[in-house]
Protein backbone atom coordinates (compact mmCIF):
# COMPACT_ATOMS: atom_id res chain seq x y z
CA UNK A 1 0.00 0.00 0.00
CA UNK A 2 2.58 2.44 0.94
CA UNK A 3 4.84 1.11 -2.35
CA UNK A 4 1.68 2.25 -4.54
CA UNK A 5 1.16 5.35 -3.03
CA UNK A 6 4.59 6.28 -3.17
CA UNK A 7 4.45 5.14 -6.98
CA UNK A 8 1.20 7.40 -7.21
CA UNK A 9 3.40 10.30 -6.07
CA UNK A 10 5.99 9.73 -8.62
CA UNK A 11 3.90 8.88 -11.05
CA UNK A 12 2.26 12.02 -10.16
CA UNK A 13 4.95 14.09 -10.15
CA UNK A 14 6.55 12.87 -13.30
CA UNK A 15 4.47 14.90 -15.49
CA UNK A 16 4.34 18.36 -12.98
CA UNK A 17 8.49 17.79 -13.01
CA UNK A 18 8.76 17.60 -16.97
CA UNK A 19 6.15 20.69 -17.36
CA UNK A 20 8.54 22.91 -15.10
CA UNK A 21 11.56 22.57 -17.08
CA UNK A 22 9.50 23.10 -20.20
CA UNK A 23 7.73 26.73 -18.94
CA UNK A 24 11.30 27.24 -17.71
CA UNK A 25 12.47 27.04 -21.45
CA UNK A 26 9.56 29.27 -22.91
CA UNK A 27 10.36 31.82 -20.57
CA UNK A 28 13.89 32.14 -21.43
CA UNK A 29 12.95 31.68 -25.20
CA UNK A 30 10.91 35.08 -24.85
CA UNK A 31 13.10 37.18 -23.02
CA UNK A 32 16.12 35.47 -25.53
CA UNK A 33 14.04 37.11 -28.59
CA UNK A 34 13.05 40.23 -26.83
CA UNK A 35 16.55 41.02 -26.13
CA UNK A 36 17.72 40.13 -29.45
CA UNK A 37 15.30 42.63 -30.92
CA UNK A 38 16.70 45.15 -29.25
CA UNK A 39 20.13 44.30 -29.23
CA UNK A 40 22.45 46.72 -30.95
CA UNK A 41 19.63 49.42 -31.48
CA UNK A 42 21.24 53.00 -30.51
CA UNK A 43 18.11 55.52 -30.29
CA UNK A 44 16.91 57.57 -27.53
CA UNK A 45 15.28 54.84 -25.66
CA UNK A 46 17.92 52.52 -25.59
CA UNK A 47 19.93 54.84 -24.34
CA UNK A 48 17.48 56.07 -21.42
CA UNK A 49 16.03 52.50 -20.32
CA UNK A 50 18.63 50.08 -22.34
CA UNK A 51 16.93 46.94 -23.01
CA UNK A 52 13.88 47.37 -20.78
CA UNK A 53 10.30 47.10 -21.51
CA UNK A 54 8.24 46.75 -18.11
CA UNK A 55 6.04 49.40 -16.50
CA UNK A 56 8.35 51.76 -15.10
CA UNK A 57 10.85 51.65 -18.45
CA UNK A 58 7.70 52.87 -20.57
CA UNK A 59 6.47 55.58 -17.55
CA UNK A 60 10.28 56.84 -18.03
CA UNK A 61 9.79 56.84 -21.85
CA UNK A 62 6.93 58.87 -21.85
CA UNK A 63 7.96 61.19 -19.05
CA UNK A 64 10.71 62.15 -21.51
CA UNK A 65 8.79 62.57 -24.45
CA UNK A 66 6.13 65.15 -22.73
CA UNK A 67 8.98 66.96 -21.47
CA UNK A 68 10.67 67.00 -24.53
CA UNK A 69 6.99 68.45 -26.06
CA UNK A 70 7.09 71.34 -23.20
CA UNK A 71 10.97 72.38 -23.80
CA UNK A 72 9.94 72.58 -27.65
CA UNK A 73 6.80 75.01 -27.00
CA UNK A 74 8.90 76.96 -24.68
CA UNK A 75 11.70 77.37 -26.78
CA UNK A 76 9.19 78.45 -29.49
CA UNK A 77 7.19 80.85 -27.44
CA UNK A 78 11.14 82.57 -26.46
CA UNK A 79 11.82 82.61 -29.66
CA UNK A 80 8.25 85.05 -30.51
CA UNK A 81 8.87 87.00 -27.67
CA UNK A 82 12.57 87.76 -28.10
CA UNK A 83 11.68 88.25 -31.68
CA UNK A 84 9.53 91.33 -30.47
CA UNK A 85 11.32 92.97 -27.56
CA UNK A 86 14.28 95.21 -28.58
CA UNK A 87 17.00 96.07 -26.26
CA UNK A 88 15.52 98.65 -24.66
CA UNK A 89 12.71 96.75 -23.89
CA UNK A 90 14.75 93.97 -22.05
CA UNK A 91 16.38 96.97 -19.94
CA UNK A 92 13.12 98.08 -19.06
CA UNK A 93 11.81 94.41 -18.09
CA UNK A 94 14.81 94.21 -15.52
CA UNK A 95 14.41 97.96 -14.46
CA UNK A 96 10.87 98.22 -13.73
CA UNK A 97 10.68 95.36 -10.95
CA UNK A 98 14.10 96.60 -9.16
CA UNK A 99 12.29 99.66 -9.11
CA UNK A 100 9.14 98.49 -7.41
CA UNK A 101 11.35 96.29 -5.09
CA UNK A 102 14.09 99.29 -4.21
CA UNK A 103 10.97 102.08 -3.77
CA UNK A 104 8.46 100.23 -1.72
CA UNK A 105 11.46 98.63 0.68
CA UNK A 106 13.39 102.01 1.13
CA UNK A 107 10.24 104.05 0.93
CA UNK A 108 11.71 105.86 -2.24
CA UNK A 109 8.03 106.99 -4.05
CA UNK A 110 10.24 108.70 -6.92
CA UNK A 111 11.33 105.11 -7.33
CA UNK A 112 7.55 103.90 -7.33
CA UNK A 113 6.39 106.49 -9.69
CA UNK A 114 9.08 106.10 -12.30
CA UNK A 115 8.18 102.26 -12.02
CA UNK A 116 4.83 102.44 -12.56
CA UNK A 117 5.26 104.76 -15.60
CA UNK A 118 7.49 102.01 -16.95
CA UNK A 119 4.43 99.57 -16.23
CA UNK A 120 1.99 102.50 -18.26
CA UNK A 121 4.60 102.69 -21.10
CA UNK A 122 5.24 99.31 -21.82
CA UNK A 123 1.05 98.20 -21.46
CA UNK A 124 0.87 101.13 -24.41
CA UNK A 125 3.70 99.59 -26.60
CA UNK A 126 1.77 96.34 -26.39
CA UNK A 127 -1.23 97.59 -27.79
CA UNK A 128 1.03 98.53 -31.05
CA UNK A 129 0.98 94.80 -31.63
CA UNK A 130 -2.38 93.51 -30.77
CA UNK A 131 -3.86 93.79 -34.52
CA UNK A 132 -2.31 93.30 -38.04
CA UNK A 133 -2.91 95.66 -40.69
CA UNK A 134 -4.41 93.79 -43.75
CA UNK A 135 -2.30 94.59 -46.18
CA UNK A 136 -2.20 93.13 -49.63
CA UNK A 137 1.20 93.34 -50.60
CA UNK A 138 3.26 92.13 -54.03
CA UNK A 139 6.77 91.84 -55.35
CA UNK A 140 7.60 92.14 -58.96
CA UNK A 141 10.60 92.39 -60.60
CA UNK A 142 10.69 93.72 -64.15
CA UNK A 143 12.93 91.18 -65.43
CA UNK A 144 14.91 88.03 -63.59
CA UNK A 145 17.53 87.99 -65.83
CA UNK A 146 19.79 91.20 -66.88
CA UNK A 147 23.26 91.66 -68.00
CA UNK A 148 25.51 93.54 -65.94
CA UNK A 149 25.43 96.77 -65.73
CA UNK A 150 21.71 96.65 -67.08
CA UNK A 151 18.86 98.28 -65.32
CA UNK A 152 16.86 96.53 -63.54
CA UNK A 153 13.74 97.33 -60.99
CA UNK A 154 11.89 95.80 -58.31
CA UNK A 155 8.37 97.42 -57.60
CA UNK A 156 6.56 96.79 -54.46
CA UNK A 157 2.65 97.06 -54.58
CA UNK A 158 0.51 97.67 -51.43
CA UNK A 159 -3.38 98.01 -51.69
CA UNK A 160 -5.42 98.27 -48.50
CA UNK A 161 -8.79 95.96 -49.60
CA UNK A 162 -10.69 97.34 -46.55
CA UNK A 163 -13.21 99.18 -46.47
CA UNK A 164 -11.82 101.96 -43.61
CA UNK A 165 -8.24 103.89 -43.56
CA UNK A 166 -5.12 101.95 -42.99
CA UNK A 167 -2.36 103.45 -40.59
CA UNK A 168 0.70 103.41 -41.82
CA UNK A 169 3.80 101.53 -41.37
CA UNK A 170 7.31 101.09 -42.37
CA UNK A 171 8.12 98.83 -45.03
CA UNK A 172 11.80 96.86 -45.64
CA UNK A 173 13.17 95.39 -48.50
CA UNK A 174 16.26 93.00 -48.88
CA UNK A 175 18.22 93.83 -51.62
CA UNK A 176 21.06 91.45 -52.07
CA UNK A 177 23.69 92.95 -49.15
CA UNK A 178 21.66 95.88 -49.32
CA UNK A 179 18.64 96.97 -47.47
CA UNK A 180 15.55 99.39 -48.38
CA UNK A 181 13.57 101.51 -46.24
CA UNK A 182 10.39 103.69 -46.44
CA UNK A 183 7.79 105.08 -44.46
CA UNK A 184 4.48 103.69 -45.82
CA UNK A 185 1.70 106.87 -45.19
CA UNK A 186 -1.79 105.95 -44.24
CA UNK A 187 -3.63 104.72 -46.51
CA UNK A 188 -7.87 105.47 -47.91
CA UNK A 189 -10.10 102.34 -48.32
CA UNK A 190 -9.26 100.47 -51.43
CA UNK A 191 -6.61 102.66 -52.18
CA UNK A 192 -3.02 101.56 -52.95
CA UNK A 193 0.89 102.35 -53.07
CA UNK A 194 4.12 101.95 -55.43
CA UNK A 195 7.60 102.03 -55.06
CA UNK A 196 10.39 101.35 -57.26
CA UNK A 197 13.39 100.25 -56.19
CA UNK A 198 17.10 100.32 -58.46
CA UNK A 199 19.01 97.78 -58.12
CA UNK A 200 22.66 97.40 -58.03
CA UNK A 201 23.58 95.32 -60.80
CA UNK A 202 27.05 96.78 -61.64
CA UNK A 203 28.48 92.98 -60.77
CA UNK A 204 27.51 90.03 -62.10
CA UNK A 205 26.42 87.60 -59.78
CA UNK A 206 22.83 86.47 -58.34
CA UNK A 207 21.01 89.28 -56.22
CA UNK A 208 18.17 88.09 -53.85
CA UNK A 209 15.52 90.77 -53.54
CA UNK A 210 13.41 90.61 -51.11
CA UNK A 211 11.51 89.80 -48.73
CA UNK A 212 9.34 92.95 -47.95
CA UNK A 213 8.44 93.19 -44.23
CA UNK A 214 6.18 95.82 -42.93
CA UNK A 215 7.65 97.17 -39.26
CA UNK A 216 5.28 97.68 -36.48
CA UNK A 217 6.83 99.70 -33.76
CA UNK A 218 6.06 101.59 -30.48
CA UNK A 219 7.48 105.52 -30.80
CA UNK A 220 9.89 104.67 -28.17
CA UNK A 221 11.28 101.28 -29.70
CA UNK A 222 10.11 99.36 -26.74
CA UNK A 223 8.62 96.61 -28.81
CA UNK A 224 9.18 95.97 -32.70
CA UNK A 225 7.41 93.16 -34.78
CA UNK A 226 8.42 92.28 -38.22
CA UNK A 227 5.66 91.15 -40.76
CA UNK A 228 6.80 88.87 -43.64
CA UNK A 229 4.42 89.65 -46.83
CA UNK A 230 6.26 88.03 -49.73
CA UNK A 231 8.85 85.58 -50.76
CA UNK A 232 12.37 86.30 -52.25
CA UNK A 233 12.85 87.07 -55.97
CA UNK A 234 16.18 85.68 -57.69
CA UNK A 235 17.90 87.98 -60.14
CA UNK A 236 20.65 86.53 -62.15
CA UNK A 237 23.16 89.29 -63.18
CA UNK A 238 24.57 87.78 -66.77
CA UNK A 239 28.12 88.31 -67.49
CA UNK A 240 28.67 90.51 -70.65
CA UNK A 241 29.14 88.04 -73.90
CA UNK A 242 29.08 88.98 -77.46
CA UNK A 243 27.99 87.33 -80.59
CA UNK A 244 30.25 85.15 -82.53
CA UNK A 245 29.92 84.42 -86.19
CA UNK A 246 28.49 80.72 -86.06
CA UNK A 247 30.63 79.13 -89.01
CA UNK A 248 33.75 79.85 -86.78
CA UNK A 249 32.91 78.59 -83.28
CA UNK A 250 35.80 76.59 -82.33
CA UNK A 251 37.74 76.41 -85.75
CA UNK A 252 35.85 73.98 -86.87
CA UNK A 253 35.13 73.13 -90.65
CA UNK A 254 32.56 70.54 -90.53
CA UNK A 255 29.30 70.76 -89.18
CA UNK A 256 28.87 67.28 -89.10
CA UNK A 257 31.72 65.11 -88.19
CA UNK A 258 35.48 65.55 -88.53
CA UNK A 259 37.42 62.47 -89.75
CA UNK A 260 40.22 61.26 -87.20
CA UNK A 261 43.15 58.77 -87.85
CA UNK A 262 41.13 56.24 -86.30
CA UNK A 263 39.90 53.31 -88.41
CA UNK A 264 36.99 51.57 -88.66
CA UNK A 265 35.28 48.93 -90.55
CA UNK A 266 31.98 50.61 -90.41
CA UNK A 267 31.09 54.50 -91.12
CA UNK A 268 30.76 57.20 -94.05
CA UNK A 269 34.52 58.50 -94.54
CA UNK A 270 36.49 56.03 -96.86
CA UNK A 271 39.74 54.91 -96.21
CA UNK A 272 41.25 52.39 -98.04
CA UNK A 273 40.63 48.71 -99.23
CA UNK A 274 41.92 45.32 -97.58
CA UNK A 275 41.71 41.71 -97.74
CA UNK A 276 38.76 39.86 -96.58
CA UNK A 277 39.08 38.25 -92.65
CA UNK A 278 36.58 36.21 -91.38
CA UNK A 279 34.21 38.20 -89.00
CA UNK A 280 33.79 41.22 -91.83
CA UNK A 281 30.51 42.09 -92.93
CA UNK A 282 29.17 41.59 -96.51
CA UNK A 283 28.15 44.53 -97.09
CA UNK A 284 31.58 46.03 -96.59
CA UNK A 285 32.60 43.69 -99.81
CA UNK A 286 34.48 45.68 -102.73
CA UNK A 287 33.12 43.43 -105.84
CA UNK A 288 34.46 45.27 -108.51
CA UNK A 289 38.16 45.07 -106.69
CA UNK A 290 37.46 41.94 -105.88
CA UNK A 291 36.45 40.87 -109.47
CA UNK A 292 39.86 42.57 -110.72
CA UNK A 293 41.78 40.89 -108.07
CA UNK A 294 40.04 37.37 -107.24
CA UNK A 295 40.70 38.20 -103.81
CA UNK A 296 37.65 39.34 -101.47
CA UNK A 297 38.53 42.88 -100.39
CA UNK A 298 36.52 44.95 -97.94
CA UNK A 299 36.13 48.71 -97.50
CA UNK A 300 37.65 50.39 -94.34
CA UNK A 301 37.08 53.75 -93.09
CA UNK A 302 38.13 56.75 -90.86
CA UNK A 303 36.23 57.09 -87.61
CA UNK A 304 33.96 60.51 -88.26
CA UNK A 305 32.51 62.30 -84.95
CA UNK A 306 30.63 64.97 -84.46
CA UNK A 307 32.51 67.87 -82.58
CA UNK A 308 32.70 68.05 -78.93
CA UNK A 309 33.92 71.74 -77.94
CA UNK A 310 35.17 71.93 -74.38
CA UNK A 311 35.39 75.24 -72.93
CA UNK A 312 37.47 75.03 -69.72
CA UNK A 313 37.38 78.50 -67.87
CA UNK A 314 40.32 78.58 -64.97
CA UNK A 315 38.93 80.46 -61.77
CA UNK A 316 42.75 80.18 -60.12
CA UNK A 317 43.75 83.64 -58.76
CA UNK A 318 47.74 82.50 -59.85
CA UNK A 319 46.35 82.52 -63.49
CA UNK A 320 45.08 86.24 -63.27
CA UNK A 321 46.80 89.92 -62.79
CA UNK A 322 43.78 91.66 -61.74
CA UNK A 323 39.55 91.29 -61.21
CA UNK A 324 39.32 92.86 -64.59
CA UNK A 325 40.98 89.82 -66.60
CA UNK A 326 38.95 87.80 -64.70
CA UNK A 327 35.58 88.87 -65.79
CA UNK A 328 37.18 89.40 -69.18
CA UNK A 329 37.56 85.41 -69.10
CA UNK A 330 34.19 84.82 -67.49
CA UNK A 331 33.09 86.62 -70.41
CA UNK A 332 34.60 84.93 -72.96
CA UNK A 333 33.69 81.70 -72.27
CA UNK A 334 30.25 82.31 -72.13
CA UNK A 335 30.61 84.04 -75.10
CA UNK A 336 31.67 80.91 -76.63
CA UNK A 337 29.60 78.56 -74.90
CA UNK A 338 25.92 80.42 -75.81
CA UNK A 339 27.06 80.48 -79.30
CA UNK A 340 27.78 76.82 -79.71
CA UNK A 341 24.26 76.33 -77.61
CA UNK A 342 22.69 78.24 -80.53
CA UNK A 343 24.46 76.26 -83.32
CA UNK A 344 23.35 72.72 -81.40
CA UNK A 345 26.88 71.88 -81.14
CA UNK A 346 28.25 69.28 -78.16
CA UNK A 347 29.53 71.59 -75.71
CA UNK A 348 31.35 71.41 -72.45
CA UNK A 349 31.47 74.23 -70.46
CA UNK A 350 34.05 73.25 -67.07
CA UNK A 351 35.62 75.46 -64.01
CA UNK A 352 38.38 74.24 -62.00
CA UNK A 353 36.71 72.52 -58.76
CA UNK A 354 38.30 74.44 -55.21
CA UNK A 355 40.19 72.38 -53.07
CA UNK A 356 38.49 72.84 -49.10
CA UNK A 357 40.85 75.18 -47.27
CA UNK A 358 41.48 71.88 -44.08
CA UNK A 359 41.58 69.42 -47.31
CA UNK A 360 45.54 66.98 -46.99
CA UNK A 361 46.11 66.74 -50.48
CA UNK A 362 44.87 68.95 -54.19
CA UNK A 363 41.29 67.83 -55.24
CA UNK A 364 41.93 67.15 -58.98
CA UNK A 365 38.37 67.84 -60.14
CA UNK A 366 36.23 69.85 -62.94
CA UNK A 367 32.54 71.38 -62.05
CA UNK A 368 30.22 71.36 -65.33
CA UNK A 369 28.37 74.24 -65.73
CA UNK A 370 24.77 73.51 -67.29
CA UNK A 371 24.59 73.78 -71.22
CA UNK A 372 20.85 72.98 -71.88
CA UNK A 373 20.43 76.34 -72.97
CA UNK A 374 22.15 79.52 -72.94
CA UNK A 375 20.35 80.88 -70.16
CA UNK A 376 21.12 78.15 -68.21
CA UNK A 377 24.77 78.86 -69.06
CA UNK A 378 24.83 82.72 -68.14
CA UNK A 379 22.94 81.34 -64.51
CA UNK A 380 26.22 78.95 -63.60
CA UNK A 381 28.40 81.94 -65.01
CA UNK A 382 27.19 84.24 -62.86
CA UNK A 383 28.16 82.04 -59.66
CA UNK A 384 31.72 81.35 -60.56
CA UNK A 385 34.20 82.79 -58.47
CA UNK A 386 37.68 83.64 -58.25
CA UNK A 387 39.84 81.41 -55.41
CA UNK A 388 43.29 81.16 -54.33
CA UNK A 389 42.90 77.11 -54.39
CA UNK A 390 41.19 76.22 -57.22
CA UNK A 391 42.49 74.54 -60.42
CA UNK A 392 44.69 76.52 -62.57
CA UNK A 393 44.80 75.40 -66.47
CA UNK A 394 47.35 73.25 -66.86
CA UNK A 395 45.52 70.95 -63.67
CA UNK A 396 41.97 71.98 -65.48
CA UNK A 397 43.60 70.46 -68.96
CA UNK A 398 45.21 67.44 -67.39
CA UNK A 399 41.57 66.45 -65.73
CA UNK A 400 39.51 67.40 -68.87
CA UNK A 401 41.85 65.25 -70.93
CA UNK A 402 41.18 62.55 -68.36
CA UNK A 403 37.37 63.02 -67.56
CA UNK A 404 35.62 64.15 -70.96
CA UNK A 405 35.44 61.37 -73.94
CA UNK A 406 35.75 62.90 -77.70
CA UNK A 407 36.95 66.04 -77.25
CA UNK A 408 37.91 67.55 -80.59
CA UNK A 409 38.09 71.31 -79.68
CA UNK A 410 39.35 72.54 -76.51
CA UNK A 411 39.06 76.57 -75.47
CA UNK A 412 41.35 77.11 -72.23
CA UNK A 413 40.62 80.29 -70.70
CA UNK A 414 42.76 82.12 -68.75
CA UNK A 415 44.45 85.39 -67.84
CA UNK A 416 47.88 86.75 -68.35
CA UNK A 417 50.01 85.03 -65.42
CA UNK A 418 49.66 81.77 -67.31
CA UNK A 419 52.88 81.52 -69.26
CA UNK A 420 53.99 79.63 -72.31
CA UNK A 421 55.15 76.81 -70.74
CA UNK A 422 51.95 76.07 -68.87
CA UNK A 423 49.56 76.33 -71.60
CA UNK A 424 52.02 73.93 -73.42
CA UNK A 425 51.85 71.79 -70.56
CA UNK A 426 47.70 72.02 -71.02
CA UNK A 427 47.91 71.10 -74.67
CA UNK A 428 50.14 68.08 -74.21
CA UNK A 429 47.39 66.51 -71.79
CA UNK A 430 45.05 66.23 -74.83
CA UNK A 431 45.42 63.68 -77.61
CA UNK A 432 47.18 64.65 -80.69
CA UNK A 433 43.83 64.77 -82.62
CA UNK A 434 42.76 67.71 -80.70
CA UNK A 435 42.81 71.31 -81.36
CA UNK A 436 43.88 73.09 -78.53
CA UNK A 437 42.82 76.88 -78.31
CA UNK A 438 44.49 79.28 -75.23
CA UNK A 439 42.78 82.19 -74.97
CA UNK A 440 44.64 85.05 -72.81
CA UNK A 441 42.60 87.67 -71.38
CA UNK A 442 45.21 90.44 -70.77
CA UNK A 443 43.83 94.22 -71.61
CA UNK A 444 47.51 95.68 -71.32
CA UNK A 445 48.92 93.31 -73.43
CA UNK A 446 48.87 93.71 -77.49
CA UNK A 447 45.83 91.67 -79.26
CA UNK A 448 47.19 88.54 -81.50
CA UNK A 449 47.35 84.97 -82.81
CA UNK A 450 50.29 82.93 -82.22
CA UNK A 451 50.07 79.23 -83.24
CA UNK A 452 52.50 76.40 -83.06
CA UNK A 453 51.39 72.64 -83.52
CA UNK A 454 48.52 71.48 -81.99
CA UNK A 455 48.30 75.14 -79.73
CA UNK A 456 46.59 78.40 -80.87
CA UNK A 457 47.34 81.28 -78.44
CA UNK A 458 44.39 83.99 -78.58
CA UNK A 459 45.49 87.32 -76.54
CA UNK A 460 42.74 89.70 -76.05
CA UNK A 461 42.52 93.26 -74.11
CA UNK A 462 38.63 93.20 -75.07
CA UNK A 463 35.58 91.35 -75.60
CA UNK A 464 34.96 92.72 -79.30
CA UNK A 465 38.45 91.62 -79.98
CA UNK A 466 36.94 88.43 -79.73
CA UNK A 467 35.14 88.34 -82.78
CA UNK A 468 37.87 89.60 -85.16
CA UNK A 469 40.32 87.00 -83.35
CA UNK A 470 37.59 84.45 -84.42
CA UNK A 471 36.83 85.17 -87.56
CA UNK A 472 38.42 82.85 -90.44
CA UNK A 473 40.77 86.31 -91.77
CA UNK A 474 42.41 85.65 -88.40
CA UNK A 475 42.68 81.94 -88.43
CA UNK A 476 43.98 81.86 -91.83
Amino acid sequence: MSFSSKGSKKTGSGPAQKAGPQLSVGLSKTRTSSAATLEGLTNVRSRLVGNRTGFLADSIVTIVKFSGQIRGIARNVVSRVSAVITPLGWVMLVIVPLCFIAGYVLGWLELVAFAWCGVVLMLVAVLYLVSRSPFRISLRLEHSRVIVGQDAVATVEIENPTQHRILGSVVDLSLGDEAASYWLPSLPASGSNFNEFELPTSRRGLITVGPVKTVRADPLGIVRREVIWTKSELLYVHPRTIGIPSTTTGFVRDLEGNPTRQITNSDISFHALREYVPGDERRNIHWKSTARTGIHMVRQFEVTRRSHLVVALSLSSSDYETAEEFELAVSVAGSLGVRAIRDARTVSVVVGERTPDFAKRKVFAVNRLSTITPNRLLDDLSLVEISESALNVRDIATVVADQVSGVSVAFLVCGSKTSASDLRSAQASFPVDVDVVAITCSPSDVPGLKSVPGLSVLTIGFLEELRKAMSKEAVA
